[in-house]
């Protein structure tokens, strides 16, 4: 956690899969008072640097992608997150995001991904409307894992 120091956190704009998936999970596990900036690709390093913000799910950085694995997964590994319902929801939203199906769900979160990013205005307002769907995802992963 962040000892109630506002973090930044920065990715490129138009967001689907891994960069809602992971503003969700730094919102719900570890900085809940997180603020995100959504910015063109070849900005993002630029901007975190100004902004001292924490880039993610950019070529190059710690929280992104690393072989198989997808930003959600080096958010777990960083932060030491071990609940269970987390590791099977990375399933489910590494599937949505990588060319592998690790998930039989990952391919309704990567539609309704795609969807509500059609749907929103902005990166934002994309957060807002996909939480609620992580949310239930966690939720349901929560049922699945302990049986």
């Amino acid at each position: 956690m962040n000892e109630g120091v506002l973090m930044k956190w920065v990715t490129r704009k138009g967001a689907k899969v891994d960069r809602i998936a992971c503003p969700w999970l730094i919102e719900r596990f570890i900085d809940p008072e997180a603020e995100f900036l959504f910015v063109p690709p070849e900005e993002v390093l630029e901007v975190a640097e100004r902004e001292k913000a924490v880039p993610f799910d950019v070529p190059g950085v710690e929280l992104g992608h690393r072989g198989e694995m997808c930003s959600f997964d080096a958010f777990i590994e960083r932060y030491s997150l071990r609940d269970p319902a987390l590791l099977e929801l990375a399933s489910i939203v590494r599937g949505a995001d990588t060319p592998k199906p690790w998930a039989p769900e990952s391919e309704g979160l990567k539609a309704a991904a795609e969807g509500f990013r059609l749907i929103s205005g902005n990166d934002h307002e994309n957060m807002a409307l996909q939480f609620p769907l992580y949310d239930a995802l966690y939720a349901y992963c929560k049922a699945k894992v302990q049986g």
